[in-house]
């Protein structure tokens, strides 16, 4: 009997350990990985960016967009001067785990209707950890080759995960026809659980020429 208790012992104190890796490898290595490779495409990105507004980029241009389908980047300067994250078309976990992640058949970028984004609020470089810190008329900016879009905060709400009316065109009224333009960022909430999802919703301020990124983490649109 004493034998079997020690092995037991031995078998949970095993597990233990391993949970404990497992965890410190979700909560810390994650975000080293996913970080180093969101700065190298936010890189990427600029130097895109840079060259094609010097070829005279215009709307009608198909953009920059990367082999793994990021085409945007997107800045708050509530989460500090320096956050800057990558935008990837898609929501499934292999693109959430590199950044920003666009809802598929979402608005574009500046589009009338609403441009819809999602991120992790934990591991993978939890991009949206600070979502919840967001208040009203806060700045979100999201630089494209074509143009900066500078989107003002509204609001939030917190929602269950089925409840995917708040993505929709018009968020919060499905079936509704969209006469403006506006942005939608959504990630897990409570931290840690998950067991609904952080809300926050903008609209389109102001837009501005290409390249012109400072002058729109300097100004303060409105909020509504």
């Amino acid at each position: 009997m004493r034998r079997a208790t020690g092995v037991v012992g031995e078998v949970l104190l095993t597990l233990g350990v391993l949970l404990l890796l497992f965890a410190a490898w979700q909560l810390g290595w994650t975000d080293v990985v996913s970080n180093r490779e969101s700065a190298r495409v936010v890189e990427e990105l600029r130097g895109g960016f840079a060259g094609r507004t010097d070829a005279g980029a215009s709307s009608a241009d198909a953009g920059v967009r990367l082999a793994d389908g990021a085409f945007a980047l997107v800045l708050v300067p509530r989460f500090g001067a320096e956050w800057v994250q990558p935008v990837f078309e898609g929501t499934g976990l292999p693109v959430l785990a590199k950044g920003v992640g666009h809802y598929v058949g979402s608005a574009e970028p500046g589009q009338v209707g609403n441009f819809a984004v999602a991120g992790h609020r934990t591991t993978h470089g939890r991009p949206f950890h600070d979502i919840d810190a967001l208040r009203l008329g806060d700045r979100v900016v999201v630089q494209t080759v074509e143009a900066v879009y500078v989107y003002a905060v509204t609001g939030h709400e917190v929602v269950d995960p089925a409840a995917v009316r708040v993505i929709a065109p018009v968020p919060d009224e499905p079936g509704a026809t969209p006469t403006e333009a506006v942005l939608t960022m959504t990630s897990c909430d409570p931290p840690f659980r998950a067991t609904q999802r952080y809300v926050v919703h903008a609209r389109l301020a102001e837009t501005l020429p290409a390249g012109r990124v400072d002058e729109a983490l300097s100004t303060s649109p409105a909020g509504g």
